[in-house]
């Protein structure tokens, strides 16, 4: 099984151009939901020997072992009912010598065999998806013993091959048909239900996880708080990020249909650490952007000391540097939260931060400090 992605995975990175650092968030939105209808042949793996489309020296299903029925089964299918036409059907004893007709096998074609080395008459759907049989006279006629009563078969209604497919809708013929067809159609298969559901569910996980990004890159931008004082159901105002979202789904119907509360409780990708998950990637980002326009030039750093709302003690980092077109530009860096401001801590702080994105003290030109 392939390892999870992360939120990081989304992500990609987009040139910077000389005036503003744009980041892409680039999600994967084009599912291959296309799958083959066709079921991979396992017939390969079965014995030539195994086979044998003679219906009257065939063994029975059940004297198969039980793995390999279902490629026995599949591999007759494939092949069809053995129905040999450019051959002299041989008469019966009795005085009216009757024989098979090749026309049978037209009136009933998909399920009637003949097997001329026992002069008889079998049926494919009940041979292979029939109950065992058990030895019963007439009870296995079309599945082990074979049908060569020719002076029965007839156009009427007591004709045993039409009584053999019964007129109710649930008579054992039918039943086995409808197995067969089944196993044909792979498209039906729980397994390939399962594949279906599995991809519409990434689908839908990446409409609204990139629903969720792109308003926390604009609040990001518009520098607007994310949350509400109030973000329960019942709340006018839940906050900038989940009324964004709700504004948004009002134009997007596919958006508004896997969105809040129509999406699991378990993945709504609107949880504050969602939130901040994607304010990390997009910060990341940023810094990693504005490291590559700063390559090997020298640089200036400035840095000062602060309290945010919460009373903690934060340092912000600031990059002077000369770009490749030999404008000068300065970059909001990083923002440090630090236990105290002394020169060692702050020191430390910065020197972490540098070696972190592989900006080397040698090449510092100038310190600011407030």
């Amino acid at each position: 099984m392939s390892k999870r992605k992360k939120v990081d995975a989304f992500f990609k990175k987009k040139d910077v151009s000389n005036l503003e650092i744009k980041i892409l968030v680039a999600v994967e939105t084009n599912v291959d939901t296309s799958m083959s209808d066709e079921h991979p042949s396992k017939c390969s793996r079965i014995q030539s020997e195994e086979i044998d489309h003679n219906p009257g020296s065939r063994k029975q299903i059940c004297e198969f072992p039980i793995n390999k029925q279902d490629e026995i089964q599949r591999t007759y299918l494939k092949e069809g009912p053995y129905q040999p036409e450019n051959i002299d059907y041989p008469y019966n004893n009795d005085t009216h010598r009757r024989r098979f007709q090749v026309s049978w096998f037209e009136s009933h074609r998909g399920w009637l065999e003949y097997s001329p080395s026992v002069d008889a008459i079998y049926c494919l759907p009940c041979y292979l998806f029939g109950k065992k049989p058990i030895g019963h006279p007439g009870s296995d006629a079309f599945i082990s013993t074979g049908f060569n009563n020719w002076k029965k078969v007839s156009e009427r209604m007591n004709c045993p091959l039409i009584c053999h497919v019964g007129k109710d809708p649930n008579s054992p013929h039918k039943i086995d048909v409808k197995c067969c067809e089944d196993l044909k159609n792979y498209s039906q298969h729980i397994v390939k239900l399962i594949e279906k559901q599995t991809s519409k569910e990434l689908e839908n996980n990446r409409v609204w996880l990139k629903t969720s990004i792109k308003c926390a890159r604009w609040l990001a931008f518009q520098a607007c708080a994310f949350r509400g004082h109030d973000e329960s159901l019942d709340s006018k105002n839940r906050g900038n990020f989940i009324e964004l979202i709700k504004f948004a789904s009002t134009f997007n119907n596919k958006v508004a249909s896997v969105v809040l509360e129509i999406a699991p409780r378990n993945a709504k990708y609107t949880s504050p650490t969602i939130q901040k998950e994607i304010l990390h990637i997009l910060a990341s980002n940023v810094r990693n952007a504005i490291r590559e326009e700063i390559g090997d030039a020298k640089f200036c750093i400035l840095v000062n000391e602060a309290r945010d709302e919460s009373k903690r003690k934060q340092m912000a980092i600031i990059l002077r540097f000369v770009e490749k077109n030999g404008f000068i530009k300065e970059r909001f860096f990083h923002v440090v939260h630090v236990r105290d401001t002394t020169a060692l801590t702050l020191k430390n702080e910065i020197c972490v931060v540098l070696s972190r994105y592989n900006l080397h003290i040698e090449n510092i030109r100038g310190q600011g400090y407030d």
